[in-house]
């Protein structure tokens, strides 16, 4: 049985018609062709899957597509673009926060909801927001500079705003 679903991906209106058993990560990977969204574990575990909802993090393997229509979805594709990065994906380039890769959309998806949320977050705040994502690679130090590194630069980035407006 297929399923019509609406949504928003990547601030672009989607309409597709889909099984309805379709996950929201096999939505995104193989009807709209964004690989960016990894699907590791497929259970909800390893965080590989993370994307924003209208801007909370899911593992969007555990979410049916038919609960998402007229939603928001944002995928490691919709952050920056080549021309300008989001502050946490030049972080996580700069700290050096990403190894082979696989988890690295999971970790600044994660990473992205949880700084718009607390701007100045202590080392500890970091490693529980990131908890449910997992690194075979970096042994997470790098990640965690990274994280700090971003929220420095977005809190720099804000009272910069403040000040011209």
């Amino acid at each position: 049985m297929l399923y019509r679903v609406r949504l928003i991906v990547n601030g672009q209106q989607v309409r597709l018609e889909v099984p309805v058993e379709t996950t929201l990560a096999e939505l995104l990977r193989d009807h709209l062709g964004l690989l960016g969204t990894k699907i590791g574990c497929g259970k909800g575990e390893c965080g590989a899957c993370t994307v924003l909802l209208d801007g909370e993090a899911i593992y969007s393997c555990l979410v049916l597509s038919c609960s998402v229509d007229g939603r928001t979805v944002t995928t490691i594709e919709g952050l920056g673009g080549r021309e300008a990065l989001d502050p946490v994906q030049q972080s996580f380039l700069e700290a050096g926060a990403v190894q082979c890769g696989y988890c690295t959309s999971g970790m600044i998806m994660s990473a992205k909801a949880f700084l718009d949320s607390e701007p100045d977050p202590s080392v500890e705040a970091i490693r529980a927001a990131l908890s449910g994502n997992l690194c075979r690679c970096t042994g997470y130090a790098t990640v965690i500079e990274a994280v700090a590194l971003a929220a420095e630069r977005i809190r720099t980035l804000r009272s910069t705003e403040s000040a011209d407006g």
